[in-house]
């Protein structure tokens, strides 16, 4: 095992001098920048003096950029070391950089990347480090030990809602190794166009949720019988049972129903009951990065410390996920060199085309995102957002790219595409594969799976405090100094291991705050 540095050089983004008490503090991220964000909570006032001689000409919220230079019209503005938009109109020196007065600029061209031009070389391993997991039969191995029933059609969620009350009321205390008995619902399955080309993604999706490590390889699924998604396509390839149709005429009523769907269940309870935890090393973990709520502090604080913990996964031989199509496309020209091979980056490039073509379709565009939210935090543009999006990625090499749904059979570091939306995301990302999850927010969510454990991790230390029964780790304290991305990225993985091992509890378990799974369906509904 490697000595985990208690405090490392060179990582803390270039502040203005260290205040006393509340004193005005700016962070400036490159050296070409022209642009700084407002540490300060609650903002700064117009007539504020810098230590550096730069006066605030307006008022200017915390996590809004100020304009370290006069930016003339039409000038290119600066964040990064990149181009986020151009001024509108002139912007004096000490002005806010607010939304109205950028211009977005047009997104990287498709045609004209890098392809695995600036491969990273492999960090250094990292032995030595492991987790409390459940080894299943095919070798991967789960953070929990559930039981999860899928469903065919969205008809019988309700009948399944009531089973699983009576299954964690009479049976689950039987079973005292299973952590619990969830229902994977949706409304998929019937009334869609099951043979669209499209459709592939939503089945896709179900079929490989099931085989989620957390389950255990117990696959049941609950289904009415007239569907248009017959349940045996849920099963896994070369299972025979494990279906319940409500419309068998076996069954004599909503009692009968019940009774069936519990006999099974108790049949795989006790399956999963015999799962003990054992010692696995960390590179069998599965964990993917998402980001919610985000604000101009993302791309400073929590982002780049979860891109750090990253590496130190990847080093340890782990699988790390990152995600969100529309946050990676505007910074796509960053990623594309770092695919290992050019296979790897045409398949990045795939993505981004299916998915700009996706939202021209739906007479959408990039500009639908960043959210009010994002924007109130500081983020001017979907290019703002992109930049500070993809520090979650680290710096190891793109070792392989999924298509929305597609389970993941390789390690090190993956881009599994998805939709930004945090729920969306969340399905996707279980149905390829991860066992974990770690969501950074600057604006604050009550964010949950019932799936896996979901560690928060908040941008700003304000958000940390005044949530401090939902927020598992503060990396604001980054944007103060106190502490340095490296070591906010040591804490972060030494969290990772204590939650895939059950000995912490992340808050959201604490609570059983969870959100539903939402299906990604872009195929026609009938």
């Amino acid at each position: 095992m490697l000595d985990e540095p208690r405090t490392t050089e060179g990582t803390t983004p270039e502040t203005t001098p260290a205040p006393r008490g509340d004193a005005p503090r700016t962070i400036r991220l490159h050296e070409t920048d022209n642009v700084a964000i407002v540490v300060n909570a609650f903002g700064l006032p117009a007539g504020t003096v810098f230590p550096d001689g730069l006066v605030l000409q307006e008022f200017v919220p915390q996590g809004h950029k100020v304009a370290l230079r006069d930016i003339q019209e039409g000038a290119e503005i600066r964040r990064y070391g990149e181009v986020i938009g151009t001024a509108l109109r002139a912007i004096p020196r000490g002005g806010w950089v607010e939304e109205s007065r950028v211009h977005t600029p047009i997104a990287p061209d498709l045609d004209q990347l890098p392809l695995a031009t600036r491969v990273p070389a492999p960090l250094p391993p990292l032995d030595g480090y492991t987790f409390e997991g459940y080894r299943n039969p095919d070798g991967s191995v789960g953070t929990r030990n559930i039981l999860a029933i899928s469903t065919s059609v969205q008809c019988v969620a309700g009948t399944l809602e009531v089973a699983i009350r009576r299954i964690k009321k009479e049976l689950l205390p039987h079973f005292p190794n299973v952590d619990d008995v969830i229902g994977l619902t949706h409304a998929y399955g019937c009334g869609v166009a099951i043979n669209a080309p499209q459709a592939v993604i939503p089945i896709r999706t179900l079929q490989s949720l099931a085989q989620n490590p957390n389950f255990g390889g117990e696959v049941m699924v609950v289904g009415l019988g007239c569907e248009k998604l017959v349940s045996e396509r849920l099963l896994p390839d070369g299972q025979s049972d494990g279906v319940v149709r409500l419309q068998d005429e076996r069954h004599e009523g909503f009692g009968m129903m019940l009774d069936s769907i519990m006999a099974m269940a108790e049949a795989r309870l006790a399956v999963l009951n015999t799962r003990q935890r054992e010692t696995c090393p960390a590179a069998d973990l599965v964990v993917g990065l998402q980001c919610g709520g985000s604000d101009a502090f993302s791309g400073v604080t929590a982002n780049p410390a979860l891109g750090f913990a990253a590496d130190l996964l990847v080093r340890a031989g782990a699988t790390v996920m990152f995600s969100e199509v529309t946050e990676v496309r505007d910074a796509i020209h960053l990623l594309t060199p770092r695919a290992e091979t050019e296979a790897v980056a045409r398949a990045l490039v795939r993505e981004m085309a299916w998915y700009d073509d996706y939202l021209a379709q739906g007479g959408a565009d990039r500009s639908a995102n960043p959210s009010p939210g994002n924007k109130k935090g500081g983020l001017n543009n979907i290019v703002e957002k992109a930049l500070g999006s993809v520090a979650k990625s680290g710096t190891s090499a793109i070792r392989g790219v999924l298509a929305p749904g597609e389970r993941v059979r390789q390690k090190g570091l993956i881009f599994a595409a998805t939709p930004a939306s945090d729920f969306v995301c969340g399905t996707l990302q279980l149905a390829s594969g991860i066992t974990l999850q770690v969501f950074s927010t600057g604006r604050g969510t009550p964010y949950g799976l019932a799936e896996a454990p979901v560690i928060k991790v908040a941008t700003r230390t304000e958000l940390s405090q005044r949530w401090s029964d939902l927020i598992d780790l503060d990396a604001g304290k980054i944007a103060t100094g106190e502490v340095t991305i490296e070591e906010t990225g040591w804490e972060l993985f030494r969290l990772i291991l204590d939650v895939a091992s059950g000995r912490k509890k992340p808050w959201s378990d604490h609570w059983g705050l969870y959100n539903d799974l939402t299906l990604f369906n872009p195929a026609p509904i009938t």
